[in-house]
């Protein structure tokens, strides 16, 4: 099968089918999305559905095993007492003689008449003596209205009995099973055997305990619902916290990010709501830190993108002219191009991995700045102090804090004028400074000074207003700080407060 190609305004082919490629691409994705995310049953629902399984299979388990025992409770009491009414005739029938006359019984009917006269069956027992004459099998018995009836209108049922190799066994009757045990007795030497049959009909028992099973049943399902209810209503107050933070997730936009969730007890859902309102927290920063990076660079690019628009909508033929405007133009594209790269350096400055410490001598770092700021400008540069020892810092990151700070006395310098520099380490603390004999800050500018494309008025220079606030990122990145020390008119110190682990010499060196 081929496909005709049609000619795109570019003059390339493209293939007919081609987006429509794309739609079963997007199609089989959205349906792969959808088989894992599953069906759209509510937490609450399955939360309620786990636990009514679980309860359901909980009461079948226990409905059967009471079916089961109450059964094997009931065959057992049948089984006892027929063994017990067994014995009694037994011990009865040994002595053979009547209780009352003490004459001794010469016939089966006189057995089973004296000792059934004294017995009183049970409800579903019945007593049954048999013996045999010339008109065949002979009964008499002791028991409820009807049991035996049951038995001796079929003869049949009786001579199975008799007949039967077994001393006990079940047979059918009108009446439903009957549970037998059979004692063979002889009442004079060379007679003919007879029969004492006890029987139990445990079709009552049976079926007041299959009552009771149903009863059982009856009161589970009331529990099922009642635990329905119940897990309905405890899954919804659990799932509470959850549904809030749903909800509040869909109503935060980019331009609303104030919203945070009550965070109530300490358990998992209270852990829950204060990772979720952390994640707010830094969803919040970061957004704050892209929105201050595109206001700073559409603040301070526009100035320098109107100079080279100007100067290129009014370039003449004129060679002199031309390289002048050329030169404006680079000077502001560099100009532009540093601005740039401030501001990128002031968005990482919020990312964990804006700086990476790591051991590095005081003394050696002391050094690089020294012999890296001396170019700078043509200044007097004095190296006052030099710290000792180790400290854990981002070398480069330090380094370019310092050539900030010197860049900035230079700015606010005039040539020859001195520049002190130097380092020192006490109690923990590593400190790097730059002073400079330039008109000084105001106290109140002071804080001023380290917000973006801030100018103070005593120290007014050609820069973007970054260079400050890049030293201050760098020192909190190192959990410390930037101090200034001025007196107006007099010069100023600027310097980094960084913690550091003590030097082991710390008490021979001096702090200025």
């Amino acid at each position: 099968m081929t496909t005709e190609p049609r000619r795109s305004t570019a003059g390339t082919t493209e293939p007919r089918h081609a987006s429509a490629g794309t739609d079963e691409s997007d199609r089989d994705t959205s349906e792969t999305t959808e088989q894992r995310r599953g069906p759209a049953v509510p937490a609450r629902a399955r939360i309620m559905g786990w636990m009514l399984l679980v309860l359901v299979v909980v009461l079948v388990a226990i409905v059967l095993l009471a079916r089961q025992f109450l059964h094997s409770d009931t065959e057992r009491n049948v089984t006892a007492a027929l063994e017990q009414e067994a014995n009694e005739f037994v011990t009865f029938a040994e002595t053979g003689r009547d209780p009352t006359t003490g004459s001794l019984f010469t016939t089966p009917e006189e057995l089973f008449t004296g000792f059934l006269q004294r017995q009183y069956p049970d409800s579903g027992e019945a007593l049954i003596g048999v013996w045999r004459d010339q008109n065949g099998l002979r009964h008499t018995n002791q028991a409820q209205p009807g049991l035996v009836r049951e038995v001796s209108d079929d003869p049949a049922v009786l001579q199975r009995i008799v007949d039967s190799p077994e001393a006990y066994g079940t047979v059918d009757t009108a009446a439903g099973p009957m549970r037998w045990v059979r004692v063979s007795t002889v009442t004079a030497p060379g007679a003919e055997p007879s029969w004492f049959i006890g029987a139990q009909f445990p079709e009552a028992a049976l079926a007041e305990t299959d009552r009771t099973v149903r009863t059982l049943i009856i009161v589970s399902a009331f529990g099922v619902v009642l635990a329905a209810i119940a897990s309905w209503v405890v899954a919804g107050a659990i799932l509470a916290p959850v549904r809030q933070v749903r909800q509040t997730a869909a109503e935060i936009g980019e331009h609303d990010l104030t919203q945070r969730i009550p965070v109530h007890g300490r358990d998992d859902i209270a852990a829950l709501a204060e990772q979720f309102n952390s994640m707010l927290d830094r969803l919040q920063d970061a957004f704050a830190t892209q929105r201050r990076f595109v206001d700073d660079a559409s603040h301070e690019l526009r100035t320098p993108i109107t100079i080279v628009r100007g100067h290129l909508e009014l370039l003449e033929a004129d060679p002199t002219e031309q390289e002048e405007v050329v030169r404006l133009c680079t000077d502001e594209l560099d100009r532009m191009t540093r601005i740039v790269e401030d501001l990128l350096v002031l968005a990482k400055a919020d990312r964990p991995d804006f700086v990476h410490p790591a051991p590095v001598s005081f003394p050696e770092l002391t050094s690089d700045v020294d012999a890296k700021i001396r170019t700078l400008g043509d200044r007097t540069w004095v190296l006052e102090h030099v710290g000792e020892g180790e400290i854990d810092v981002d070398e480069q990151r330090i380094t370019q804090a310092m050539l900030q700070l010197a860049h900035n006395a230079v700015q606010h310098t005039e040539p020859g004028s001195r520049i002190r520099f130097g380092s020192a380490a006490h109690l923990g603390t590593a400190t790097l400074w730059i002073t400079d004999e330039g008109p000084g800050v105001e106290p109140s500018e002071v804080e001023g000074l380290f917000d973006r494309f801030s100018r103070g008025r005593s120290r007014s220079g050609t820069g973007a207003g970054l260079g400050l606030p890049i030293v201050k990122a760098i020192a909190e990145a190192h959990q410390g700080r930037v101090r200034v020390l001025s007196d107006p008119g007099e010069g100023a110190t600027f310097g980094l407060e960084l913690p550091t682990r003590r030097p082991a010499n710390a008490e021979s060196e001096d702090h200025p």
